[in-house]
């Protein structure tokens, strides 16, 4: 629950307030310009929440989980400064392939989950089929090498 409150809905809070206040377009930060507050807010958000969980004694592989998530966004938030790449693939492939190595090779058809992702986010033409796939090539190498090096 504490992972879930720092890592998805403080910073998602954050966008519905941007929204709601005029300073953000819509809900999936589209325009690229609008990324670097929420991104932002999230760097923030994610380090207090690893702090709780260290201090709370959380199991090494929820802390190595959380670390995963900053880095990724660490890595989100510079290649955003100067191209939009795919947050949502990045989330979905880090989750895909954070599980497959946490729960086994069964895991893997979570990737299916993942391709829906990516055709759904360039069907809705919020991103082109090369942001996806940075994206899911993010989640997956930085997402999954910091796990695997931290767990």
């Amino acid at each position: 629950m504490l992972t879930a409150l720092f890592s998805s809905v403080i910073p998602f809070g954050a966008i519905l307030l941007g929204v709601r206040r005029g300073r953000l377009t819509d809900h999936h930060v589209g325009v690229r310009e609008q990324r670097r507050i929420p991104l932002l807010i999230a760097l923030a958000s994610v380090p207090v929440g690893l702090a709780v969980l260290a201090l709370a004694g959380a199991p090494r592989e929820m802390l190595a989980l959380v670390t995963s998530i900053f880095a990724s966004l660490v890595v989100t938030l510079a290649i955003t400064h100067w191209w939009k790449v795919s947050a949502h693939a990045a989330v979905a492939s880090g989750a895909a392939v954070i599980s497959t190595l946490t729960l086994g090779a069964g895991w893997l058809a979570t990737f299916v989950a993942v391709a829906i992702v990516c055709w759904s986010r360039v069907e809705l033409r919020d991103n082109t089929v090369k942001q996806v796939l940075v994206g899911a090539v993010l989640g997956v190498v930085v997402g999954g090498s910091v796990f695997t090096a931290l767990r």
